[in-house]
């Protein structure tokens, strides 16, 4: 594999035999995404893919948290498109709907789509466009203290762009988890079929380097038509259709908000948002 590119954003190395690992590297700002980090998640990704020699790929992340979501500060700069969505340079929500398309749910679905097993590695808050660093993946193990949320509906939006919610812990809950804005713990996640397994945050690393290990003894043509059978099932169920219905209504929210506020967001989001991190702090 070549491993010489420099990566700003990401790590990438080979910890075991046939297992390569991307990790985030932006702990300073609890690794969140702009659109560099994502450019360079996909370049890595396709470095696995194309090395015949890796068979299983992790998705981890340095610091505390496994990812804020999107850095709304800085969204990095604008690449070349990849995936043949045109329009980017449109002005308006029309170039914004289309950015969004290719940076967020293309790649999400490209990723989800890639042949090898791949797994996130995750520990402390994954928020909002952080679970979209963690969705479109294979399976999920999780240190004790994990947390996972969407609570975008606050900035009157109705979550974030790679809509999969319903798949990933079931219709009743994901309504819950989007009405309220509330996290959903590691063991929760499990019990909900989210997540594969839960472990105490020291022995997070070598739970999943084990479990890649074990994976990486299958033949690659068997987990490559393993892998594409479950997501087939999951695709005649409506998913790609599904997600395209929300992600039309998302920027419809995005719409809506810029005539109302001037900006893709409802401003009065953030306050809601501390509001109810604040009430769970307090004592009972």
């Amino acid at each position: 594999m070549n491993t010489t590119q420099a990566f700003s954003f990401i790590r990438f190395d080979t910890p075991r035999d046939h297992v390569a690992r991307i990790t985030l590297a932006r702990a300073d700002k609890h690794n969140a995404q702009n659109y560099d980090m994502l450019y360079e998640i996909n370049d890595a990704l396709d470095a696995a893919m194309y090395d015949d020699d890796i068979k299983v790929v992790i998705i981890a992340a340095d610091g505390k948290n496994f990812s804020s979501g999107h850095d709304l500060q800085d969204l990095g700069a604008d690449h070349k498109p990849l995936l043949g969505i045109g329009g980017h340079e449109h002005p308006g929500p029309q170039g914004y709907m289309a950015r969004e398309q290719e940076v967020y749910l293309g790649l999400c679905w490209r990723w989800r789509n890639l042949p090898k097993p791949i797994i996130a590695q995750v520990q402390g808050k994954a928020i909002a466009g952080g679970l979209m660093l963690i969705w479109p993946f294979d399976i999920i193990i999780a240190s004790e203290d994990a947390e996972f949320s969407d609570p975008v509906v606050a900035f009157d939006m109705n979550g974030h762009e790679y809509f999969v919610h319903a798949w990933e812990v079931g219709h009743r809950k994901a309504k819950q988890m989007l009405f309220t804005g509330d996290a959903i713990g590691a063991a929760e996640a499990k019990t909900l079929g989210m997540v594969n397994e839960v472990v105490p945050r020291e022995k997070l690393e070598d739970v999943t380097l084990n479990m890649a290990s074990k994976i990486a003894l299958r033949p690659a043509a068997g987990l490559k038509m393993a892998k594409m059978s479950v997501n087939q099932s999951l695709d005649a169920q409506g998913m790609w259709t599904a997600l395209q219905s929300a992600f039309n209504l998302h920027h419809f929210g995005h719409a809506n908000n810029r005539a109302i506020h001037g900006k893709l967001v409802d401003p009065r989001g953030a306050d809601v948002i501390r509001a109810g991190a604040r009430s769970k702090t307090k004592p009972t």
